[in-house]
């Protein structure tokens, strides 16, 4: 809301004055992301001085490379801004390598290019490129040969590990061709696997998974088909913007943390409950959260994921409060 006897501006001014378009402008307002604070009697926009500032902001947040909905959640206050930056600077840094690795490539080629012969240099690149892009199977034995060293998922039983493995071996080993941003997350990943520091976050952060795998209620087999239904489930409240505390929300909840308990915890399903969302809820560790947005640039299909985890977290931490209020 304006101050009283504040000047307002129209939507052409206001292009000039942050230097942008009329056009980009109006899609901020389109999407929500800026509405402006008046309208003519005509319905034509009006902005403030405070809705300038903002738009100046996202204008200045587009030149750092932010994307649309990032924007959207840091003015909203949904992610923090440290937290905003953190996540921009590590997506800036993967473009860096990945570019250092292309021009690497590019000045090799050139190099080996021989009297002037451009079919050598463009054959010699092609080579290169094969033998740095990691393919679907390579990507796939390392995981193997990792399933085989001591210490990784040892406390898994054999014929849970694939489980274990379900989406990432979905949307990350499945993909079949990878591009020169994607191999540099990719490198990424290998190093953070081998990582002990991050074997020992997930064991931490998996710990009823490995708890319910020696005392399963079912095999291992249907529970995929459960979780995979649970995908399905969160993904169309995702769509449909379902609150966290609706009927919808709150059953797929329920079930979710249901298919981690095993026959004996199963008894006392409000106990179990408790427990589980108790320790879903503490803080992700780096390592994970550094796994997440690997895993989002080796596929953006895998935001689905992220979506779905945060919306049973919200309705976790809905229902324990409204537990401890009964």
């Amino acid at each position: 809301m304006r101050q009283e006897g504040e000047h307002v501006h129209s939507i052409g001014e206001v292009a000039k004055m942050i230097g942008s378009t009329v056009k980009t402008v109006r899609y901020y307002d389109e999407i929500g992301l800026l509405k402006p604070s008046e309208y003519t009697e005509g319905g034509h926009r009006l902005y403030t001085l405070e809705d300038i500032w903002r738009l100046k902001l996202i204008t200045t947040l587009r030149y750092l490379d932010f994307a649309v909905e990032d924007i959207r959640q840091m003015i909203s206050g949904e992610i923090h801004i440290a937290q905003a930056l953190d996540w921009q600077i590590e997506a800036l840094e993967t473009q860096v390598a990945t570019y250092t690795n292309m021009i690497s490539i590019l000045r090799q080629a050139k190099e080996h290019e021989v009297d002037g012969r451009t079919g050598d240099s463009l054959r010699y690149m092609n080579d290169l490129v094969d033998s740095l892009t990691i393919n679907a199977q390579r990507r796939s034995q390392f995981i193997l040969d990792k399933m085989e060293e001591p210490g990784f998922l040892d406390k898994v039983p054999p014929e849970w590990r694939d489980t274990f493995l379900y989406f990432f071996n979905k949307y990350i080993l499945n993909e079949v061709k990878i591009s020169a941003k994607q191999t540099v997350a990719w490198n990424e990943l290998q190093e953070l696997i081998n990582d002990p520091q991050y074997l020992a976050d997930l064991e931490r952060s998996e710990l009823p998974f490995f708890n319910m795998v020696h005392q399963p209620r079912v095999h291992a087999a249907t529970w995929v088909k459960n979780m995979e239904n649970i995908r399905i489930r969160v993904e169309d409240a995702l769509e449909q913007q379902l609150a966290v505390n609706s009927s919808v929300v709150q059953a797929i909840v329920e079930d979710y943390v249901m298919l981690y308990a095993n026959t004996e915890q199963v008894k006392d399903k409000m106990s179990f409950f408790r427990h589980y969302a108790t320790h879903a809820l503490d803080a992700v560790p780096e390592p994970i959260q550094r796994f997440n947005k690997l895993c989002l640039i080796l596929n953006p299909k895998w935001s689905l994921i992220v979506e779905g985890i945060a919306l049973l977290l919200q309705g976790m931490k809905w229902k324990l409060e409204h537990m401890d209020e009964g």
